[in-house]
């Protein structure tokens, strides 16, 4: 006789919107306060469903997290557009009011790469994790070309790319910045991390090659995952320690 268990994965604690953005909140359970909190930011065309799991591991190591459509994807409305960066800052916002002040970390893949690093400042990050970050000039091209399945306000977003490069942004962050990039990425070249990384300050920061792999592999791959926790919770416990 065959003995089966149903085992049903963690679900979030509170699915919502907020002007217009659709997310998915994940919590500890009310005796654990958080240790702190991850904002998550899908890349272009994705949606935050594709990174839940991601979020089910950042719960299981303590942290709080929230998972956002970016405006013109999944359940979010209207079209992305120069409001891109504040998205994010009022997503964090959100988290950190949902965590009675925690602080919080941003870790984004591609598109959501670089709107980490771009948006760190405004949305009072505490530590940045960019998975194979697209550049702005690259995002430019995509825009101008019709490349992404997504719909764009292409004049007011292109405005914000070129206003934000990223090797200027990474210099200027006052972060820990972990770069995480498959050597194998057929979309944006390693070479584009290798560079970001020369403009790291601080000791704490950090680039990750993996071999071979694709644009995509890192963004799931539970190694990776780990280390990206593990960088996020030494980040925040010290500012936590050292505010």
């Amino acid at each position: 006789m065959v003995t089966r268990r149903w085992v049903s994965a963690e679900q979030p604690a509170e699915i919502g919107t907020r002007d217009g953005l659709a997310y998915s909140l994940w919590l500890p359970d009310a005796e654990a306060r958080a240790a702190g909190g991850v904002v998550i930011l899908h890349g272009a065309g994705s949606c935050k469903e594709n990174h839940h799991d991601f979020a089910r591991a950042a719960l299981g190591s303590g942290l709080a997290a929230l998972a956002f459509d970016q405006r013109g994807h999944g359940g979010s409305e209207g079209r992305l557009d120069g409001r891109a960066l504040d998205d994010v800052a009022a997503m964090a916002a959100l988290l950190r009011e949902r965590t009675g002040g925690a602080p919080i970390a941003l870790r984004g893949s591609s598109m959501g790469g670089y709107l980490a690093i771009a948006s760190a400042s405004g949305a009072r990050a505490r530590a940045v994790v960019a998975i194979c970050p697209a550049s702005a000039d690259g995002l430019r091209r995509g825009l101008a070309r019709g490349a992404f399945s997504f719909e764009a306000d292409t004049v007011s977003l292109d405005r914000v790319l070129a206003g934000h490069d990223l090797e200027a942004a990474v210099e200027a962050l006052e972060v820990p910045l972990l770069i995480l990039h498959a050597d194998g990425d057929e979309d944006v070249p390693v070479e584009h991390s290798r560079q970001l990384a020369r403009r790291m300050r601080g000791t704490a920061s950090r680039l990750i090659v993996t071999p071979g792999g694709h644009h995509r592999s890192i963004q799931h791959d539970q190694e990776m995952q780990a280390a990206s926790l593990r960088f996020i919770a030494r980040a925040l416990r010290r500012f936590i320690a050292n505010p």
